[in-house]
């Protein structure tokens, strides 16, 4: 008996040359099928520098999105010296860090920073990266790359931790020794599924997707490994340093220093909220004169309206919630950041 799939191998024109040459070949078919059974197993397992034992193979596979070693022999306060007379704003810096270390993925220890990837395709031409704003950050990243020793990847993060300790006048740790990958060691079409449709810790969201924003938030900070508190603390700190896409949930006056508005000005019940003609976003209204105050997306607004992502926000809203906002925060991002040094 054969199924369709039997018969599709030996009647399909295409799968039929593939059949024939397997049956011609049994060596050829032998290795073909050791390759396939070794990336079935180890698909989830990361790059190979997480491989243990004596059976690790010699040879780099491309699905396994090879880095090639970083360099740790720079002077780093060079660099932020080199970043700190760009010309590039705390904006810029921050969100080519986030748009680069965000694409990690916990469930196949795919993406992140490592590899600086961001400036390849297809991650440079992605609509949530700001292809424009991006090439600028870059251009500049490469020069600095080039005078100081540093890798491309290196110089992103460390551009934005400069931009965090711009906005917060606090440390930021870093670890360098990130690898600069080409475009010949990334599977464009393997990582154009890692593409974010939704972004809700920058605001974006693509017109017509079927599942809400915050849900898509939620999974996204799974994948991250972040915690209810961290998701929150990552989110609001952001807006509050003026990192949206679409413009709505920036509740500041300074977008230079971070600072805990973000989150008192969303729990405000001086507003009343209505969804406008996009239902992806919301306006607020002065309950007494009628005055339209500021605009939310549905990513902003779930923070006040679910009761445990309310309790957080009320945390950082507090009076004395501004030191704790900020450590937390550089907590977290860091996290984010080096979620892929599995070399460290």
């Amino acid at each position: 008996m054969m199924t369709t799939a039997d018969i599709a191998l030996r009647e399909d024109p295409s799968y039929k040359v593939i059949s024939k040459r397997f049956h011609e070949n049994p060596d050829e078919f032998a290795d073909a099928f050791a390759r396939a059974w070794f990336k079935l197993l180890h698909r989830d397992m990361g790059p190979k520098v997480r491989y243990m034992g004596p059976e690790i193979p010699s040879e780099e596979l491309i699905w396994q999105d090879p880095v090639p070693a970083g360099n740790t022999n720079y002077d780093i306060d060079s660099v932020k010296a080199k970043l700190s007379e760009s010309g590039l704003s705390i904006q810029e810096m921050v969100e080519t860090a986030w748009a680069s270390a965000s694409t990690y993925r916990g469930s196949d220890m795919r993406g992140g920073a490592n590899g600086s990837r961001i400036r390849l395709a297809p991650q440079k031409d992605w609509e949530v990266n700001n292809s424009s704003q991006l090439q600028k950050a870059l251009s500049i990243y490469e020069v600095i790359s080039n005078d100081t020793g540093a890798s491309i990847a290196d110089v992103i993060i460390l551009a934005g931790n400069l931009g965090i300790e711009m906005a917060t006048d606090a440390n930021v740790p870093f670890i360098p020794g990130r690898g600069d990958a080409s475009q010949e060691q990334t599977d464009a079409d393997s990582f154009a599924s890692l593409e974010p449709v939704s972004d809700g810790f920058r605001n974006f969201h693509k017109a017509g997707l079927a599942v809400s924003a915050e849900e898509i938030m939620l999974d996204k900070a799974q994948l991250l490994g972040l915690t209810a508190p961290e998701m929150t603390v990552l989110l609001g700190g952001m807006r509050s340093i003026g990192i949206s896409s679409s413009g709505h949930g920036i509740f500041t006056d300074d977008i230079n220093k971070m600072s805990n508005d973000y989150f008192s000005t969303l729990l405000d019940m001086s507003v009343e909220w209505k969804p406008n003609a996009s239902e992806d976003s919301y306006e607020a209204f002065d309950r007494s004169s009628g005055e339209k105050m500021r605009t939310a997306s549905r990513t902003d607004l779930v923070f006040g309206s679910n009761s445990q992502l309310r309790a957080l926000a009320e945390v950082y809203a507090s009076n004395d919630g501004q030191s704790k906002l900020v450590a937390d925060f550089i907590s977290a991002w860091n996290k984010v950041m080096n979620n892929d040094r599995f070399d460290v």
